[in-house]
């Protein structure tokens, strides 16, 4: 039995939906316990706008977006700041268009949730290596130089120490040696090579990390059956979100479904966000979440039809703990 080290996925990852006003608002989180974000990702569900991603290591008013190379910005007209059970923003249209509807994905940094967040600045030396605070393996990461303009690059631990792929772009998994350095992370330290997405020299950069927690978190491969009685992905755990990429094609994006925008299983296509484009939200590409797992439910390539990567975070356990409930820390 999938038993949990999380009784209460809400302590450390929360999914919420809000309506702009086109002027300043506060948006308070609803779960089962008070979520300050550490990792803030926000997208307009109406429109064109760009992924919002912010955090409370480089400052809530420090941005970047996942479909695009850009270089950080400092803008106090998005979100302004982190509270006890939410955060707040101003009247950008990134976060708080009049009338537009929003979706905000939020995790806590925390060794607990296999969740840290790394800034570091990069020395162009092969083989060097960043300590993190997980102490424990960390299974996929995701780093973003910050002061000059680069593709996002993602390890997964599906792919292996030799292989990266881009949050950004649309591209298959690539292989290079240059940004791992063919060194897989260790419960202390992840290592570089000497790419200037990852490691050049006096650029900064932010790393996002992460370590499986069962019954709460969960980074896999699978490969689909392009049929609309799609692959099931066994997780443990009843998902409230789900990252899936293509990894053996150029042409798919990077596709992104959560509980709260369909809460109910159809069996046919439901609310889809692309991760690298910005484009609104459309009904594609149908994905069921169950107790224990998700099910695709399109015939397609852009979740159904090759090889996939994902990242999964649960909305509640298969099967509880017998102790004490988590906490928050």
């Amino acid at each position: 039995m999938a038993y949990t080290t999380i009784n209460d996925p809400s302590a450390y990852f929360q999914i919420t939906l809000y309506t702009g006003n086109g002027g300043t608002q506060s948006i308070t989180n609803g779960g089962n316990s008070d979520l300050q974000p550490d990792w803030l990702w926000i997208k307009d569900r109406d429109d064109n706008y760009k992924h919002l991603v912010v955090d409370s290591v480089r400052g809530a008013t420090k941005h970047l977006s996942s479909s695009s190379k850009a270089t950080e910005i400092t803008n106090t007209a998005n979100v302004t700041g982190f509270a006890s059970d939410g955060f707040a923003i101003a009247s950008d249209g990134n976060v708080n268009a009049n009338t537009e509807k929003y979706v905000a994905w939020q995790w806590k940094k925390t060794a607990n949730a296999g969740f840290d967040i790394v800034s570091y600045t990069g020395n162009d030396s092969a083989g060097r290596t960043i300590s993190h605070s997980l102490s424990a393996v960390p299974k996929m990461m995701i780093v973003k130089c910050r002061n000059v303009a680069k593709e996002w690059t993602v390890f997964h631990s599906s792919q292996g120490n030799g292989k990266f792929i881009e949050l950004d772009q649309t591209t298959a998994v690539q292989t290079a040696t240059n940004r791992w350095n063919d060194t897989s992370p260790t419960s202390s330290v992840f290592s570089l090579g000497v790419d200037s997405s990852v490691n050049a020299s006096n650029q900064t950069y932010i790393a996002y990390l992460f370590a499986e927690k069962q019954g709460y978190s969960k980074f896999g491969s699978y490969t689909g059956n392009a049929n609309a009685n799609g692959t099931y992905v066994y997780t443990g755990f009843k998902p409230a979100y789900v990252l899936t990429k293509q990894t053996n094609s150029s042409d798919e994006p990077w596709i992104i479904k959560d509980l709260k925008r369909s809460p109910l299983n159809t069996g046919v296509d439901s609310p889809t966000l692309f991760a690298s484009v910005n484009t609104a939200e459309s009904n594609r590409d149908g994905m069921d979440f169950f107790s224990n797992g998700f099910k695709c439910r399109d015939n397609g390539a852009p979740i159904n039809s090759g090889s996939y990567l994902y990242m999964a975070f649960a909305e509640s356990p298969f099967v509880t703990s017998t102790g004490v409930p988590t906490t928050a820390q």
